[in-house]
């Protein structure tokens, strides 16, 4: 079983006035009638997958709950954060409430994410799970298709991009564009899409 923790607690202002600080991005309907939260939720309601643990803010909850439950995912559990501590604490957290299923694995997602094909996500989650099984810690990536100076990086061991996981040699923070373009040159990096699959 692999339990999908969903990171809903982002106040979303980049994107203002569509995302404001009481109604930030993840719960808005950008690309059609769901709200990306809704759309990420969508993304584990499959087999194989626990109902989530979505990880928001005291000021989120109830925006977290209504739309799970609009999006017919009432067994969806929201925690609130009493106070915003950023990613590791809500995937700590989240470990210890799931401590109770040895050998599960727990799937961190962003709930802002447009991920188009679900299905061949499902299938890469399937393809990172016997890795993460054996003890590894799986991230995944997106393969760039222009020099973003605005996400981090993966860069490939031996710089090999193929089916199931491939170790990593390093990550890298935001590039300059100088950099980037040569790591978009190179073919040995990814984009680092901040979604982590491992054992709880």
């Amino acid at each position: 079983m692999i339990h999908p923790i969903i990171l809903c607690g982002g106040s979303g202002t980049r994107l203002w006035p569509v995302s404001r600080k009481a109604y930030p991005k993840q719960f808005s309907p950008l690309l059609g009638r769901e709200s990306l939260y809704q759309m990420t939720l969508g993304r584990f309601a499959a087999e194989g997958f626990g109902a989530p643990l979505v990880m928001t803010g005291d000021a989120f909850r109830f925006l977290a709950i209504d739309q799970a439950a609009e999006a017919g995912l009432a067994d969806a559990r929201v925690v609130v954060e009493p106070v915003g501590r950023d990613t590791a604490p809500a995937i700590l957290t989240a470990a210890l409430m799931l401590e109770d299923t040895p050998g599960a694995l727990m799937l961190v997602a962003p709930s802002d994410h447009v991920i188009p094909d679900a299905d061949a996500f499902r299938a890469a989650v399937a393809e990172g799970a016997d890795a993460a099984r054996t003890g590894a810690f799986v991230t995944f990536g997106v393969t760039p298709d222009r020099p973003e100076t605005g996400y981090g990086y993966l860069e490939l061991d031996a710089g090999v991009v193929g089916p199931g996981a491939v170790p990593l040699k390093s990550f890298r923070e935001k590039p300059d564009l100088e950099t980037a373009q040569t790591m978009l040159a190179s073919g040995g990096f990814l984009w680092n899409a901040g979604i982590f699959l491992m054992r709880v």
